[in-house]
């Protein structure tokens, strides 16, 4: 009776290390699936916008993420940017807080001011 309990725990052990891969390979696709369509998408973007962000420069239209427009007037230090929303009218914003660069006349809205 010893030797048939031996027999069938050698042959289960092996038989459970390669169901234990089995049960573990799902879990690997839906991380590879996350990480496709979720996690790069992401980091790509945000790599798009820091490089948005250290491309400020005097002169540039912009949008906050708050939604104002405005025109850079002065890049101040690092993280500050100066905007004019309005004729004589700035306003210092994080740099952060700059959404969507408007340089591009295909992505300008259109509004009753020619140089806004």
């Amino acid at each position: 009776m010893i030797g048939i309990a031996f027999a069938m725990g050698a042959n289960g052990a092996g038989a459970g290390q390669a169901n234990g891969f089995t049960a573990l390979l799902p879990m690997i696709i839906i991380f590879a699936i996350f990480y496709f369509l979720l996690i790069r998408p992401q980091q790509k973007k945000a790599k798009e916008h820091r490089t948005m962000i250290d491309s400020l420069k005097k002169g540039d239209r912009v949008v906050t993420s708050g939604g104002i427009y405005g025109r850079v007037t002065a890049c101040t230090d690092a993280d500050t940017v100066t905007l004019e929303i309005a004729d004589r009218v700035r306003v210092k914003f994080v740099r952060s807080n700059v959404s969507i660069l408007l340089n591009d006349h295909a992505n300008v809205p259109s509004s009753g001011r020619a140089d806004s």
